[in-house]
């Protein structure tokens, strides 16, 4: 064989042997959480998995405190190819169509995020949901669920019967048609204003966050009641991608993505059961009143909150279908007869 054939068959060998260069991708994701706070520290931990699981070929520009749009406009602006994914909360959409209530904050339904996160992977809840954010050109990745919220009290909150008459701020939406039926009188009001409203007696009370939240918030310095274990409202943020670019990452990309999200899913669960466990114990060493509402109790908020779903389950097709996948995972846990 001739020294040029030789030379010849071993360069186009070596050419055939040197791997494809892997296309690398940069995603733009908004979160309404500060780099600061322990859900966007998580974040950075998901971004750093992503990042170090694609060795490289994927980079994460994330932007915290909602600084490119507002927190309620995240979602359109990954539609609009202004970010390419939300990292926010499906709760925020319920404008768009109702059946976002139940992917955001079900309200009632689910005692611990494990049994919520099981409704999205092992329930049926995954594909269900999936319908809804398709239509908008979304792609559901996955959930993050930090745990049920307390309510925080001027007033005792020993049973669903303390319910009545107690004036306490609330989020709009399906939650006040849920303690209007149990006897309370919910008060919409902006986040800020709580504080003014609960040193006045303009309320009795608040619904803002999960007991160790409220801590950080500084409101029981104001207040000494509070229910916990949480039984109201466990809502879950979530992170949704373009379709369009979901459907151009590779597979390989696809799924580093979503197990680095499940990773951050557990870990945001886990720390903030401990984090409660532990303001749960130094709350009331400080003289705070936790009430852990009776099965019977919680059994007769469930009840008043289904009632609420089936209404909502009549604005259309895509929330009935959730409601439905609800409360047949909800019977499958004995959560519901």
């Amino acid at each position: 064989m001739k020294l040029k054939t030789v030379l010849g068959t071993a360069a186009l060998a070596t050419v055939m042997a040197v791997p494809a260069v892997a296309q690398e991708v940069t995603l733009r994701v908004q979160t309404h959480y500060a780099s600061e706070h322990p859900t966007g520290q998580r974040l950075a931990e998901w971004i750093d998995d992503v990042q170090t699981m694609s060795g490289g070929e994927i980079a994460v520009e994330m932007f915290y405190s909602s600084a490119v749009v507002a927190t309620t406009e995240t979602f359109d602006a990954a539609i609009n190819g202004i970010v390419d994914c939300d990292a926010t909360g499906g709760a925020y959409q319920t404008g768009k169509n109702p059946a976002f209530q139940f992917v955001g904050d079900i309200m009632g339904g689910y005692e611990t995020p494990w049994q919520q996160y099981s409704w999205l992977y092992d329930g049926g809840g995954y594909d269900k949901a999936q319908e809804l954010y398709n239509a908008q050109n979304m792609q559901l990745i996955g959930w993050s669920v930090y745990g049920q919220e307390s309510l925080s009290s001027s007033k005792p909150l020993r049973s669903f019967e303390d319910l009545v008459g107690w004036k306490f701020r609330s989020p709009p939406g399906m939650q006040t048609e849920i303690f209007e039926e149990m006897g309370a009188s919910p008060i919409v009001m902006d986040f800020t204003e709580i504080f003014t409203a609960l040193e006045t007696g303009i309320i009795d009370g608040t619904d803002a966050s999960g007991l160790a939240n409220n801590v950080g918030l500084g409101i029981y310095d104001l207040v000494k009641h509070a229910t916990y274990p949480g039984f109201h409202s466990m809502p879950s943020d979530h992170l949704a991608c373009n379709l369009d670019v979901w459907n151009g990452l590779s597979e390989k990309h696809r799924r580093i993505i979503d197990t680095a999200w499940q990773k951050l899913s557990f870990r945001i669960a886990l720390y903030n059961e401990k984090a409660n466990t532990e303001a749960a114990a130094a709350l009331q060493a400080q003289g705070v009143t936790l009430y852990d509402w009776s099965p019977e109790d919680r059994a007769a908020y469930r009840t008043a909150a289904v009632n609420a779903w089936d209404r909502w389950a009549e604005k259309n097709a895509e929330t009935k279908a959730l409601v439905d996948s609800h409360k047949e995972y909800l019977r499958q846990l004995g959560l519901l007869n």
